[in-house]
């Protein structure tokens, strides 16, 4: 029960620090304001690994430097990517078209960890992937040339999340959950400093808050799975739809067709069957 509140309040947390990408995103410059939020998070990893009882370079050594550089390089490429997103198509369906997004890892832990996949599983990635077009629905309102920049931003968190579970097989995962914030930051001050632009009094501390809610909103995941695990809490991190949705509507006047709900319906339903599957798989 503690994973699962646990678990929506991650969600809660992670929804609402969308909220501010979406505003922040629409005031400035994409490229800044990710900036900014790697600053912070970087600057709470950096003041983690520092208190370590092994010590800061025992703490964040990595056998795998080059898939380290590589997992923060598509995490930096895909909050980028996502928070454009939100400007262009809105919350609400860049969350939907997202929402593919562990079904996505389920078809990349074959060929990249070499786990045995099976047909149940296959046919939930191919239900999702059906949901993913009863969303975009070529033709239709929805869909438009950004409306892939969210099924983009999907398919790099999946080789993300993929290459991350590569990293913990064997090794500690702290130098997993280090290098990316760290690596990002710097990454993103070159490329996003030359973007600045000077920042109202109020968006200033909208900006601080936002780079809070990001190192809290990867807290709680963290701490999500060390109570629980991770394929019993899973289905409930589907509710950051519902919340996104809220704040979507509510705050930037979005509005929720139906073609996008009854697409979301069908990557839940398909995404809480591979879940089902996974753990079927795993049972003794």
């Amino acid at each position: 029960m503690l994973g699962i509140v646990l678990m929506v309040l991650t969600v809660m947390t992670f929804s609402t620090q969308d909220g501010f990408s979406r505003l922040l995103a629409g005031n400035y410059n994409t490229l800044m304001v990710v900036m900014v939020r790697y600053w912070v998070f970087g600057a709470f990893v950096m003041v983690l690994a520092l208190r370590r009882p092994e010590g800061f370079r025992a703490a964040v050594t990595s056998k795998r430097p080059g898939i380290e550089l590589l997992r923060a390089t598509l995490l930096v490429a895909e909050v980028c990517i996502i928070v454009y997103g939100y400007t262009l198509i809105g919350l609400i369906n860049s969350h939907a078209v997202f929402a593919v997004c562990p079904l996505l890892i389920v078809a990349l832990s074959g060929p990249v960890l070499g786990e045995r996949i099976s047909w149940q599983r296959w046919a939930a990635v191919g239900a999702g992937c059906l949901g993913v077009l009863v969303i975009l629905r070529p033709g239709g309102e929805v869909f438009s040339w950004a409306a892939l920049l969210p099924l983009i931003s999907a398919l790099m968190f999946a080789t993300y999340s993929v290459l991350t579970r590569l990293t913990t097989r064997d090794a500690p995962s702290f130098p997993s959950f280090f290098w990316p914030p760290v690596i990002g930051a710097v990454v993103m001050t070159v490329i996003g400093l030359p973007f600045w632009e000077m920042v109202t009094p109020r968006d200033a501390l909208f900006l601080l808050i936002y780079g809070l809610l990001s190192v809290l909103s990867n807290w709680l995941l963290q701490k999500t799975y060390e109570t629980a695990e991770a394929s019993r809490v899973q289905p409930f991190a589907y509710l950051q739809i519902v919340f996104t949705a809220g704040i979507g509507m509510v705050f930037f006047g979005e509005e929720l067709h139906l073609q996008v709900v009854v697409g979301v319906v069908i990557v839940v339903l398909a995404g809480i069957y591979a879940l089902i599957q996974q753990r079927r798989q795993a049972a003794p």
